[in-house]
Formats: C-alpha cells, sequence, structure tokens
C-alpha cells in the first residue's frame, strides 16, 4: 500500500482556505465584468503546435508535456532514442498542459473570429501548469486571472488595465503596491542606442531577472549571450534612470535616435495622461525601463505589478502583443491583457492578515436535532432560513446538544435555532447567538430578521 502525497509544486485547499480563495476571485471577477469583459474557459491540455514557440526559449522548456497514448515508443527507432531530447520529444508527445491563458485565448479568437464582436473582451480564471522549481511563492501548479482585450491597438485598452489594477488591489485590502508600466519599443530602442540593434529578445531575457539575480549577474549574461563590453557600458543609463518616477525628458534624449523608442515613449505618455483623466487621485504607477517581462510576445506595453514591503515577486503582470494572432495564421490583431496569480495574491494578504475576519464563515445558522419530531418540524425553518438568503444547515443525528454546539462551534457559525417540544409547541424557537452565548426567542421572521441585523 502507497502513502497518499502531493506532487511537488501543488497543493490541496480545504475549506478555510477555499473560501479566501473565493473572496478573491470574486472581487476580481466583478471587476473585470464592470469594466465590460466576458467570461471563457479553454481546455487544460492543448495541442503542442499551439504552445511551443510562444514564450521564448526558456518558456518551451517549463512546459508539461503529455506522453501520446497507448505504446507510444512503437514506432521509435534505436536512432530516435538517441536524438536530443527536443527532437525526442516532438515524436512522443502531441499535447501539453497549458503554461498560461493568453496563447488559448489567441488561439480561441482565430478559431471563432467569425463570430466574435470586435473588439473582443474576455476574462478567464482558471489553472495553469510550468514545470518550474517549486519554492515561496511559485507553484507548478496554480492558477491565473486574465482580462485581455483583442482587436484594438488603442491605448484606452491599457489605461483601463492600470485603473483595473488600482480598484482590484484596493479591493482586496492591498494598498502599498506599485504598478510598473515599460514599452517593448523602448527596449528596441535601446538594444539600438547600445550598438546591439536586433537583440532586444536575448536583453530583455536577461534584463528580466534584475530583481531576481541582480544588476552584476544580468551583466555576466548578457555577456555569454555575446554583448560586448562597449554595449554593456552604454546601458548604464538604463539602470539610473529606473530610480526615476516617469523619466520621459531623459529617455528622449538618451534614445533620440531611435524612432522606435520616441513611439514607445509617445504610448506611455499618452497612457499617464488618460488615467489622469479617468480621475486617477493616487496612481501607484511607475515607468520602470528595465521591466521587461521574458515572455517574446509583447510588442508594446508591459505590466508588472509588486506588493511592498513583503517577500514576494510579482503578483500580476501582462502587456501588448500586435503578433500572437499572427502566429495561428490571422495577422493583424491587436491585443493587451493584464494577468493576476491568485496564488500568489493570496500568499501575500496572507501575510499581511488582510483577510475579512467573517469570510471563514460559511454556514450563518444551524439547527439543532434533538429527535425525528423535532427535525421533521425543523425542515419547513430550514427552507425559511434558506429562501431569506441565509447559508443554512441542520445537525443531521440526533445526539447530545454539547456534541451539536461544539461542532457549530468548531465551524465558526455564529448562531444556532434550539428546536424542542416548547419551541414546537408554541412556534417560538430559540436563537443562540454563538459568541456572546445570549439566547433569544421569536418567530421565524423575527429571528431572520435578527440574524440579517
Amino acid at each position: 500500500m502507497s502513502k497518499p502525497s502531493l506532487a511537488r509544486g501543488t497543493r490541496d485547499f480545504g475549506p478555510d482556505q477555499m473560501v479566501k480563495r473565493t473572496f478573491i476571485f470574486d472581487t476580481i471577477r466583478r471587476t473585470f465584468q464592470r469594466y465590460g469583459f466576458q467570461p471563457l474557459e479553454t481546455p487544460a491540455i492543448e495541442n503542442l503546435s499551439v504552445l511551443m514557440g510562444k514564450y521564448g526559449e526558456e518558456g518551451d522548456q517549463l512546459l508539461f508535456k503529455i506522453l501520446n497514448s497507448g505504446n507510444y515508443n512503437e514506432k521509435l527507432s534505436e536512432q530516435d532514442w538517441q536524438q536530443d531530447t527536443k527532437q525526442l520529444t516532438g515524436k512522443i508527445s502531441e499535447k501539453g498542459l497549458r503554461y498560461d491563458l493568453t496563447v488559448p485565448f489567441a488561439r480561441y479568437v482565430v478559431m471563432n473570429r467569425g463570430t466574435l464582436t470586435m473588439p473582443f473582451k474576455r476574462y478567464q480564471l482558471q489553472p495553469v501548469w510550468r514545470a518550474d522549481r517549486p519554492q515561496k511563492g511559485r507553484y507548478r501548479e496554480f492558477y491565473q486571472c486574465d482580462a485581455d482585450v483583442v482587436g484594438t491597438d488603442s491605448l484606452l485598452c491599457e489605461a483601463e488595465i492600470v485603473m483595473m489594477l488600482h480598484e482590484i488591489l484596493p479591493g482586496l485590502g492591498i494598498t502599498d503596491f506599485t504598478v510598473k508600466i515599460n514599452n517593448r519599443k523602448i527596449l528596441t530602442g535601446i538594444a539600438e542606442a547600445i550598438g546591439a540593434a536586433g537583440q532586444e529578445g536575448p536583453l530583455c531575457v536577461a534584463v528580466d531577472k534584475l530583481d531576481k539575480i541582480g544588476k552584476e549577474k544580468v551583466l555576466a549574461e548578457l555577456r555569454e549571450r555575446g554583448f560586448s563590453d562597449e554595449s554593456i557600458n552604454k546601458l548604464e543609463p538604463m539602470f539610473s534612470l529606473a530610480t526615476e518616477n516617469a523619466p520621459f525628458a531623459q529617455l528622449r534624449v538618451w534614445l533620440s535616435a531611435s524612432e522606435t523608442a520616441l513611439k514607445g515613449i509617445e504610448e506611455l505618455e499618452q497612457v499617464w495622461q488618460m488615467t489622469e483623466g479617468f480621475g486617477l487621485t493616487t496612481p501607484r504607477t511607475q515607468l520602470d525601463v528595465t521591466l521587461a517581462r521574458g515572455l517574446s510576445y509583447y510588442t508594446g506595453a508591459i505590466f508588472e505589478v509588486k506588493v511592498n514591503n513583503v517577500q514576494i515577486g510579482s503578483i500580476s503582470g501582462g502587456g501588448r502583443y500586435d503578433n500572437l494572432t499572427g502566429t495561428f495564421g490571422v495577422p493583424g490583431l491587436s491585443g493587451v491583457g493584464i494577468s493576476l496569480g491568485v496564488d500568489r495574491i493570496y500568499d501575500v494578504m496572507d501575510e499581511l492578515d488582510l483577510f475579512p475576519k467573517d469570510q471563514t464563515i460559511t454556514t450563518r445558522v444551524m439547527l439543532t436535532n434533538f429527535d425525528a419530531q423535532a427535525a421533521h418540524y425543523g425542515l419547513g425553518v430550514l427552507h425559511e432560513l434558506r429562501q431569506a438568503g441565509l447559508n443554512a444547515e441542520m445537525y443531521p443525528d440526533s445526539v447530545k446538544l454539547k456534541k451539536q454546539l461544539d461542532y457549530a462551534d468548531r465551524k465558526q457559525i455564529p448562531f444556532v435555532v434550539l428546536i424542542g417540544s416548547e419551541e414546537m409547541g408554541s412556534g417560538k424557537l430559540t436563537l443562540k447567538n454563538m459568541r456572546t452565548g445570549e439566547q433569544q426567542s421569536g418567530t421565524v421572521t423575527e429571528l431572520i430578521d435578527r440574524i440579517q441585523a
């Protein structure tokens, strides 16, 4: 008999955790819907042809591949087994678990473009999987909450992403956070300015690790990737400008020779102006020119959200992608989106003790069960309580009252309705407040009013 265990990087969520997670989901969902986004779900399993090549070299390595069913090695030769891992994988695996929600969304848009109202705004709350090394705040299975708009290149979409983040996070009790924003066009201009035109891809992969490994190791990685010492020395303004709040003027001077960079700077300035137009009085936004986001499909604005003064890294990220649907044969559909990591948000809220105290309560009132007659009488009462919108349950067995009250106490049920022969005779039920010990009597309607009050 094997001992039960969990796969590394995955977790069970008991009732206490699920109530808190549901609070996060509901808060995010309400905001997405308020901004006109519609719900969507896609399969956990996608064809590898859909997933591969969309996340960069490192992302492809973190994809969970699924072995072909049946005798997958039946048609393999000895020579096949001697090939490198990438070539062999293509012959024994055709499917994989989704790495994020954006690429499946792009695949959905292409397959259903004839029926969608454009621009198409969708939100998606589903798990994703990455074959990463598990550590604090990093899991192999985790939930993402995405909101994307496809079919428009309007910068209003970027501004509304900023506004949604400023609603969702305070709605969860998170007030000390920073929304970092950059633009891939600026990074392209930086590559040109340091004499490494066309190398913005490797530059982004390395710079994206700045928070994790520090400046010196980023520079060392750039050398390993073939960047010259001259180019690396010219990169210095990138790190000094990262400490400025909105260094648009300084960027224009440094990157004046790059039309692409100037376009990116102009786009970000418009986003800043729009959020001011929305009336965002205390913006927690920061232009961070070192923000790269490792995913290779971003082409415009990129976002990352960090909660200040906590151990956990970013809790949200996203950006503009102009070419993602083009990889599926439909070019010209620009999109932009944001993704919130529920598991990291949960850990942050847990660390900062931000969950509402009554969120652990799932049942508001419990009915006692003294005998068969009282239980039968209680069925009508139970129905009335639920019809009034109260979460209610009856203890299923006729046992001693102490055991029933212990059950209610352990589940943190705040009210218990006691139904005995006296209550059935008079029609006046007894309501016990489990927090104060106070008891009151009244009709079902009167008790409902007291509980709701």
